[in-house]
């Protein structure tokens, strides 16, 4: 995609801008981008993913001080590394790979926040992508056949066995 701007250089920044509900979507090369004055990921000005998650983190307090539980968040602490959950909040990343078992309560919700989801699913490559959203269906027909299976609904989890059966096959030929 190239840069609606200069229609020179491929597009590497990518904005979505919602305002009073209108959504607008910008495609800028980088020396664009600086033109216009826009904040740019991972240079000096610009904004951070640091930034960003502790806006989170902060609303997350602001919350919890607000309703009177904030006494539980200060105190909430890493037992391996001693970190604690303000402390987090201000430096923006954990003291061991233990904080995310010690903070899970809190995580959850600002994953779901900031990702809309607390799983990953991510994109699938143009090249090869065809054989791997394959095996995702195949997963996902898999794990329905074995709740038709449960259900005793045998005449659906026939279909089912017959869809896997035909992708399996589809893929053994390539």
């Amino acid at each position: 995609m190239l840069c609606q701007e200069c229609e020179n250089k491929p597009a590497t920044l990518h904005f979505t801008k919602i305002v009073n509900g209108e959504k607008t979507e910008f495609h800028v090369c980088e020396s664009c981008a600086r033109e216009k004055g826009e904040m740019i990921p991972g240079v000096t000005g610009g904004f951070s993913i640091h930034s960003l998650l502790s806006g989170f983190i902060d609303f997350d307090t602001a919350k919890k001080i607000q309703s009177g539980t904030s006494k539980a968040a200060q105190t909430l602490r890493c037992e391996e590394c001693g970190m604690t959950y303000s402390q987090f909040s201000k430096a923006g990343r954990f003291g061991c790979s233990s904080c995310y078992k010690y903070f899970n309560d809190r995580l959850d919700p600002l994953f779901k926040r900031v990702h809309g989801s607390t799983a990953h699913v991510g994109k699938v490559p143009i090249r090869g992508g065809v054989q791997i959203q394959v095996k995702r269906r195949l997963h996902d027909l898999k794990s329905e056949l074995q709740q038709k299976i449960i259900e005793e609904e045998f005449e659906e989890a026939a279909a089912l066995r017959d869809q896997i059966r035909e992708l399996e096959k589809g893929l053994s030929e390539e």
